[in-house]
């Protein structure tokens, strides 16, 4: 019996983790410490904050792996959801490790804005679109992340003869299409931009710079 204890300790999952980005929501976890755990199956469940049944994750029930997608589970953005896993190993089954509490419209990470670039002489046009969620309209198209936060772009134009590093903010607001103009012809300007939720205060990453030479 002993024994037993020992393995289900060893094997039980450590740091159950939610990951979310734009909505896009899984669940993280790492082996047990045995060196045996690596071979374990384990087990995911999941419930809404306040209910009292676990409803398992059918294709996350007896994986190898130590992730789990659990995005149209947590598709409810405002409710708070709880997950945990266990693991098996020869019979033997661990106890659950539960994860942190999860609200998706609080907790998930937007992601920067797709950014197209189109210049003339002393001018830069700057196209911006926002992030999309997982979800889907009617009619199939994916919901854009701006549906569900009140979301600004804020978009920052790098001099390379000055210094690559250097970001300078031109815009914030929430056009889709913005104009640098007033720029110096022969000059190599990058752009990049972020997507900034002023009621949570969170930023998210820098889009891939884009540049070009006026």
């Amino acid at each position: 019996v002993l024994e037993n204890q020992d393995l289900q300790d060893s094997i039980k999952p450590q740091k159950v983790e939610f990951h979310s980005l734009n909505f896009n929501t899984t669940l993280h976890w790492q082996p047990g410490w045995a060196r045996e755990a690596r071979d374990a199956r384990y087990f995911v469940q999941y419930k809404v904050y306040g209910q009292s049944t676990w409803q398992n994750k059918d294709e996350c029930w007896g994986i190898s792996s130590h992730v789990c997608d659990l995005t149209q589970e947590t598709s409810d953005i405002q409710e708070p959801y709880y997950s945990r896993v266990r693991a098996a190993l020869a019979g033997v089954y661990s106890n659950w490790s539960l994860s942190c509490r999860f609200t998706p419209w609080r907790e998930t990470m937007i992601g920067p804005p797709v950014v197209t670039v189109v210049h003339s002489n002393k001018s830069i046009m700057v196209k911006l679109q926002a992030p999309r969620s997982p979800y889907k309209r009617k009619r199939g198209s994916k919901i854009p992340m701006t549906n569900y936060y009140d979301l600004l772009y804020q978009v920052f134009i790098i001099n390379n003869l000055l210094d690559e590093q250097h970001r300078v903010l031109v815009y914030e607001g929430k056009d889709k299409v913005i104009k640098i103009q007033d720029l110096r012809p022969g000059v190599s300007y990058c752009i990049v931009a972020k997507m900034y939720v002023p009621m949570l205060d969170h930023s998210s990453a820098y889009s891939s710079r884009q540049c070009t030479v006026l």
